[in-house]
């Protein structure tokens, strides 16, 4: 990670400082007292600025990291999607007609696209992230999808993502909302590389002038030992599982400690975005491409404007800080089938359109 500028919060222009070193352009999300949280704004910069590379022979590659100390991105900027979804929820699928674009964009690009995953990357920060080639995780990393905790299906291809990772340790992860240290985000495809976190800087400096691949190998090592491995068993064995409380079940049976941590975190995630996650999670399994996948999201993003859980699971979280969110409703079993297939219909608005027209 990079410093940002000392004195008050950056200006709109300085929210993505970009600039190109040697070979390299560079991206730094320059939010740090929000932890790098995306706004719109941002998301336009990036793009802009991939947009310009793209035509430019001397940018042979792409690095993106975030000022201060504490990570990457923390995801999208959700005081504002609170505020938006409390006031009728206008504004929050513009930001995400963009972002998920953007992050099909990544996906694309053409080239080393080198994130450095350092610290908090989590939600947004996934996306911006996650789906480049060259991923880079440290000893501080700790990667999460958490939506199910403020009452939304993970995004910005998350479900993608996740859908892909062993087993069903995707799953569990789409859940539980979990993060995960360095060595679990390359078990579940999140990430690539282990650097120390101390030769971030020199491994950069080397990007300016070294093809990416020479210079990742000469600064990679060997992770610290991670914790999904040696629970695979458990994971597969509850996680197979045709619904949510039948997860829980098995995750309560299963006599491991592990297991039941899991299922007690389940319980306190939304119940509707929970039902809502599992069934996009299967359905991404069958999707063939990113750009598909994100259409789905997209729909699911807009339901989640239109439910109540939303609103109070944000206020709960990171407006008031009490941690005690009022679902609704507040149990698994109350669920209609008709309230996920709600996260599947056609916003008001239309459909994002990656993968072209859908019914």
């Amino acid at each position: 990670m990079t410093a940002g500028p000392s004195a008050g919060p950056p200006k709109e222009d300085e929210t993505v400082l970009v600039r190109s070193e040697g070979r390299v352009g560079r991206l730094t999300l320059n939010r740090p007292r929000a932890l790098n949280a995306l706004t719109h704004a941002m998301v336009s910069r990036i793009d802009a600025a991939l947009t310009a590379w793209e035509g430019d022979p001397s940018v042979h590659a792409v690095l993106i990291d975030g000022a201060g100390e504490r990570g990457l991105c923390a995801g999208g900027d959700i005081r504002a999607i609170h505020e938006d979804a409390r006031t009728g929820g206008t504004e929050s699928p513009a930001f995400w007609r963009d972002e998920y674009r953007l992050n099909a964009r990544i996906a694309r690009h053409v080239g080393p696209y080198v994130a450095f995953m350092d610290g908090f990357v989590m939600g947004g920060g996934v996306g911006v992230s996650a789906h480049g080639n060259v991923r880079v995780v440290t000893e501080r990393s700790q990667v999460a999808m958490p939506e199910t905790g403020i009452g939304l299906v993970p995004d910005v291809g998350g479900t993608y993502l996740l859908s892909r990772a062993p087993g069903e340790l995707g799953t569990h992860l789409a859940l539980t909302g979990e993060a995960v240290g360095a060595a679990d985000a390359v078990l579940c495809g999140l990430a690539d590389h282990f650097v120390p976190s101390g030769l971030l800087p020199a491994l950069a400096a080397e990007l300016a002038s070294t093809d990416v691949p020479v210079a990742v190998r000469r600064h990679a090592a060997t992770p610290p030992e991670g914790e999904l491995a040696a629970d695979r068993e458990w994971i597969d064995a509850c996680y197979a599982a045709d619904s949510v409380e039948e997860i829980v079940d098995r995750l309560f049976g299963s006599g491991h400690h592990a297991a039941k941590q899991a299922a007690e975190t389940i319980l306190t995630r939304s119940p509707t975005a929970l039902k809502a996650t599992l069934a996009a999670l299967r359905a991404a399994r069958e999707l063939g491409t990113l750009e598909e996948v994100l259409d789905v999201e997209y729909r699911a993003s807009c339901a989640a404007l239109r439910t109540p859980d939303l609103v109070e699971g944000i206020r709960a979280q990171v407006i008031d800080k009490d941690r005690t969110p009022r679902w609704v409703p507040g149990e698994l079993a109350l669920v209609t089938d008709a309230d996920v297939a709600a996260f599947s219909a056609v916003p008001e608005g239309g459909d994002l359109g990656l993968a072209g027209p859908r019914l």
